[in-house]
C-alpha cells in the first residue's frame, strides 16, 4: 500500500510495510529496464549520486527509482535496529511493489552488498548491476578488524559503539546485531551465482573499502560478462562532476546493451 504523496524531493512517498513502518522513496515512471539506487550506510536517497542519475534517466526516458532503507533519511526506524538482511529485504520489497519489468540496480558502498544480495533474491528481475565503491562483507572484512578491544567490549557489554564518521556529524552506530547478522550473509565466500553484466567502480585512493574488493567481486560473480574500472585518484564517494559524469556514461552504455 502506497500513499499518493507528490514525488520530488522535498516530499517523498511512502510505502507502508506490513509492520506499519514507512519506507520513503522517489519514483519516476519511464520505461524499462528501470533504474534503482542503493544508498550507503548511514546515508540517503538525496545524496549527490542518486540525484545525478534520476535526472540522468528522466532524460533518457527510463524508469528510476530511489529510496531510503529502514533508519535511514526520511524512513522510519531506528538505524541502531538495522541489519544488512532488513535492508535487503526493504530493498525487494520496493522491487516487488515500485517496480515493473527489468530493473539495473545500482549500489553504492553498503548498498553494493544490498545490490548483490537482492539479485540473488530477484534474479529474474535483475538486467543488470553497477557497483560503486562496492562493499560486500564489510561488517567482517573490514569492522571487525577496525574495532579496537575496548569498542569490542563495550558492542558486548551494550550492544553497540558509536564511532565518529569522516562523513557528517552524526557518529556511525555499529551495533551487534550489524555484525552478527553481516556475518550470515557474507557474499563473498562462495560464487555469486548471478549471470547479468555487471560493472564495478572503485577508486585507487578510496580509503574506506579497499579497491581489491572490486577484484574479489569480480572473482566471485559468475557472470562472464563483468567490467572493472578503476579510478586512481578516486576517492570512497566518487561524487565530483566528473565522477558523476563517469557513472552515468557507465549507465548509459549499459541501458543500451541490455536494451538491444
Amino acid at each position: 500500500m502506497t500513499t499518493d504523496l507528490p514525488t520530488g524531493n522535498s516530499a517523498p512517498s511512502f510505502l507502508i510495510q506490513e509492520n506499519g513502518d514507512r519506507i520513503a522513496y522517489h519514483y519516476s515512471a519511464g520505461s524499462t529496464p528501470g533504474v534503482v539506487f542503493l544508498h550507503g550506510l548511514m546515508s540517503d536517497m538525496d545524496g549527490g549520486k542518486a540525484l545525478a542519475l534520476e535526472e540522468f534517466c528522466k532524460k533518457r526516458g527510463n524508469s528510476f527509482l530511489r529510496f531510503d532503507c529502514q533508519g535511514h533519511g526520511k524512513s522510519d526506524g531506528d538505524f541502531k535496529d538495522g541489519t544488512i538482511e532488513r535492508w535487503s529485504n526493504d530493498t525487494v520489497e520496493v522491487l516487488d511493489k515500485l517496480t515493473e519489468g527489468p530493473q539495473i540496480l545500482v549500489g553504492s558502498s553498503m548498498g553494493g552488498w544490498n545490490m548483490l544480495l537482492s539479485a540473488l533474491k530477484r534474479p529474474e528481475r535483475i538486467a543488470g548491476l553497477v557497483g560503486i565503491a562496492a562493499a560486500p562483507d564489510f561488517t567482517e572484512d573490514l569492522m571487525m578488524d577496525d574495532l579496537t578491544p575496548a569498542q569490542h567490549h563495550t558492542i558486548q557489554e551494550q550492544g553497540y559503539v558509536e564511532i565518529p564518521s569522516d562523513y557528517g556529524d552524526e557518529p556511525y552506530v555499529i551495533s551487534k546485531k550489524l555484525l552478527d547478522n553481516g556475518r550470515e550473509n557474507l557474499v563473498l565466500r562462495k560464487p555469486i551465482a548471478l549471470n547479468v553484466p555487471v560493472r564495478l567502480l572503485h577508486g585507487k585512493k578510496d580509503v574506506d573499502v579497499p579497491w581489491q574488493t572490486a577484484l574479489r567481486i569480480e572473482q566471485m560473480i559468475t557472470s562472464d560478462d563483468v567490467e572493472t574500472t578503476f579510478i586512481k585518484n578516486g576517492d570512497h564517494r566518487l561524487s565530483e562532476d566528473h565522477d558523476l559524469d563517469r557513472l552515468c556514461r557507465t549507465l548509459d552504455a549499459l541501458l543500451r546493451q541490455v536494451e538491444s
